[in-house]
Order: C-alpha cells, then structure tokens, then sequence
C-alpha cells in the first residue's frame, strides 16, 4: 500500500504580508501531476489545513480545491492548532461518503474511541488511528488524572483504550510536539512558539512506539523523531524567512508485509517565486539580482557601514518582492551589544507575574499561579 504525507498546508497563509495564494495554488497543481503517476492509495493530512481558525474565503476555495484534486482517493484529515473544529467538519457525513475522513477532536467521552480508517492490499487490513490536536484541558472533564500530567498521559491513555493488535499493520496522524528523550526536533521561526509552563506539551515519542508509522504534524521541517518511522513531513511551502534554504517535498510511504516495515521516499515541490536570503553591501545585493531572484521573496541584510536614505525603494526596481531588509554593520551590531545585557525578555507568565505584583503589592498564591498558566497554556495554542 502506497500513501501520501501531507501535513501543515496553511491554506491563507501570508509571508511578510505577501498573500501566498498562487504558491498554494501552485502546490495543488503538482499535487495533481503526482497523483496521476505515483497512484497512490490514500492521502494524509496531519494537520493545519488553514492558517487562520476563521479563514478567508480564498483559503476555504483551496481547500476545495484539494479535495476535487483527491477524487477517488481515500482521504485522511485530522486537525490541528491553526484549524477551527467547527469550521472543518462541516460536512464530515458527506464527505465520508466520498472517502474523505476528517477527525477534529479527541475523545470527549469515556468509551468513544478514536476515529479510525481500514484499508486492505494484498497483505490484510492497515488500521490508520486519527488523532487530532489536542490539549490536556479538552479532556478534563472525563480524563481529570491525565489530564493533570499532560498530553503525554492523555495521549497513553487514548491509545492504551483502543484494544490495538500490535501484530498488524498500524498507521497513526497525529498533530503534536514529540522529542525523543532529551532531543527536540528543528523548528523554524514561522511554527508557533508554545509557552509551555513546565512543558507539559511536549511527548516522548515513545507513546507511538508500537506503530509501523505515525504521520506527524505541527513542525514545519521534515525530519524523523527517533526512527524514521515518526516522521514530520514538514510544510509544502516555505512560510519563513527561516526555510530559504530547505527544499520542501511530499512524503511517500510504502507499507508492505509487516515483518518488511515501511518504506519513505520523496517527491520535490518547485516553486515560481521562492524564498531567498541574500547579504552583502547594497551594490553586491543589486549584482545579485536577476530574471529568477527579482520575483523571488527576498530577504536582504545589508553590511554597508554608511546605509542611504530610502534604501528599500533603491532595492524594489531589482526585487519586487521584498520580506525584510536588514542593517548588519560595526554600528548596529555595537548597539546591539551594549542593550543586550541589559535586555531581558520576560515570558507572558513572567510579565503577568510582574503585574499582578505591580498592581496588588503581593505574589501570586498557588491556586492564582496554577489558574495562570492554564490560561496562558490554552491561549498560546488559539494562536
């Protein structure tokens, strides 16, 4: 059995202001292309379909989109942090009608099991398990000691209710922060920072371990957690000055007999405008600029010690669109060294437990900090 990975497609997204639309467009177009040569048996999506919960109507016409290009496909969608439940599911009856499965949220009651999906090849049945994001909170209510612990216990918990024969094929999505051990994975600055106060976010990837393969969501660099087999597949699209020099791709999973485990390869994204990142004085950055880099997204650091006035509107008849422009000189970096040991970034929870000082002349009980970072925890992953 053949599948795509597909994960974090932030349908509406925008990069420094710049509408990526016709780079996401784009996507689906090759998407298209790969479909019709790899015949692949089902297509994942672990996450993040849209960029915002309440997308633009441009955002919802590329989910369209998407979903016209599967036709005839089995489809697997589960949601993640950037993604309203409400919103997604609307028309979950039909679509499955389609072979188009989207799971939003997690268990809600004692009982109810996971959404899950069997397909069949030659070998018998693959069990994919849809996990969605989740948070500790959104189980409190019937889970309240995992809940407690956090969403390693919640996650162990779920898994440890679905009665999984182990000695069969067992694909999980699942949309989440997983490190392995001490190691965390790559993150690039267009991911959402999580403020996690004791880090109760992040999962071992251990809780997977019996899985043949577990389709991650949520990071935006395609690595493996540990083995191969817990893979993030990262975005289709740069969404980050951060990215410009990764090459972005569709991961291809090929599961055969149990014993033979599974098989990752990749399939190349290209682009018509691209992220760069282009440094050096004002007059090496315009020699730099040509045919393919004046459409590019660019971002540019200049090292020149004297910078002229008005420097960005000298640099937009060589790059049209450009992200950000940079001063790196003996000056900047001068007074960046002198404010630094001065500077001090203070967390939402420091900054509130500052305020709260400020304002009532005390600290914080227990039961106020425990109310604290709950909230900042459950803000943080609306964003």
């Amino acid at each position: 059995m053949k599948f795509f990975h597909l994960s974090d497609l932030h349908f509406g997204k925008q990069l420094h202001g710049y509408d990526l639309y016709n780079e996401q467009h784009g996507f689906i177009v090759q998407l298209c292309k790969y479909l019709k040569s790899e015949k692949p048996d089902a297509v994942l999506v672990s996450g993040d379909i849209y960029d915002k919960t309440v997308p633009a109507g441009s955002a919802v016409s590329l989910l369209d989109e998407f979903l016209m290009a599967l036709e005839d496909i089995t489809v697997l969608i589960i949601a993640g942090n950037h993604d309203s439940a409400e919103r997604l599911r609307y028309g979950k009856s039909f679509l499955e009608k389609h072979n188009i499965h989207i799971s939003v949220l997690p268990p809600q009651e004692d009982g109810i099991k996971l959404e899950k999906v069997v397909l069949q090849d030659k070998y018998g049945d693959v069990n994919f398990y849809m996990l969605p994001f989740l948070k500790s909170g959104m189980v409190r209510h019937f889970m309240p000691d995992e809940a407690a612990q956090g969403e390693q216990a919640v996650i162990a918990k779920l898994l440890a209710c679905e009665d999984i024969d182990y000695l069969g094929r067992n694909v999980i999505l699942s949309h989440q922060f997983y490190i392995n051990g001490n190691a965390a994975p790559v993150r690039c600055d267009s991911e959402l920072r999580p403020v996690s106060i004791g880090g109760t976010d992040a999962i071992d990837i251990s809780v997977l371990k019996g899985f043949d393969y577990a389709a991650l969501g949520h990071i935006h660099s395609a690595q493996y957690i540990g083995e191969e087999k817990f893979r993030y597949c990262g975005t289709p699209l740069k969404y980050s000055v951060s990215e410009a020099c990764q090459n972005k791709s569709i991961t291809v999973v090929s599961i055969g007999a149990k014993k033979d485990g599974v098989h990752i390869s990749t399939l190349p994204i290209k682009v018509a405008c691209d992220v760069i990142k282009l440094r050096g004085s004002l007059k090496e950055v315009i020699a730099a600029s040509n045919e393919r880099n004046k459409r590019n997204y660019a971002s540019i650091t200049l090292t020149d010690d004297d910078i002229p006035d008005m420097v960005k509107e000298q640099l937009e008849p060589y790059f049209e669109n450009i992200l950000e422009v940079i001063v790196d000189n003996k000056r900047t970096r001068q007074i960046f060294n002198e404010c630094e040991a001065d500077f001090k970034e203070l967390t939402p929870y420091e900054a509130f437990g500052a305020f709260f000082k400020e304002v009532s002349g005390r600290t914080m009980d227990e039961l106020e900090d425990k109310l604290i970072k709950e909230i900042i925890n459950e803000v943080a992953e609306m964003r």
